[in-house]
């Protein structure tokens, strides 16, 4: 038996679609650089195109999406450390009413602390 020919035009197997957005995103940038990779084997891909591929391999691009990860990461910290600092200052006005009400300091009165039991 003969082997048949795989053709570059014929139609691939049809993937199924991602179940979320950011999948589906990478299903298509993918299909996109594997078309991109047939016109420059093909030898008709656009200069446009050429230096598209060029531009997302350069260390530059790479360096800054670096250095977007790391800001990005050092946000989050100040955020979490900004909820935190929230979450102690609550903490600290629960347990200062606290000590209040066992000392017998009910609630301030007119800018006064009311002390339970004196008139």
């Amino acid at each position: 038996m003969a082997r048949r020919r795989i053709d570059s035009a014929e139609p691939k197997k049809k993937s199924r679609p991602a179940a979320t957005m950011e999948a589906r995103e990478a299903q298509l940038i993918a299909l996109a650089y594997d078309r991109a990779e047939q016109r420059l084997r093909d030898g008709t891909a656009s200069g446009q195109e050429i230096t598209a591929l060029i531009r997302a391999g350069s260390a530059k691009t790479k360096f800054e999406l670096e250095k977007l990860k790391n800001e990005t990461e050092k946000l989050k910290a100040q955020r979490d450390v900004l909820e935190s600092s929230k979450r102690t200052d609550e903490m600290y006005d629960k347990a200062i009413a606290a000590m209040r009400t066992y000392m017998g300091i009910a609630e301030e009165v007119d800018g006064d602390p009311y002390i339970l039991g004196v008139d």
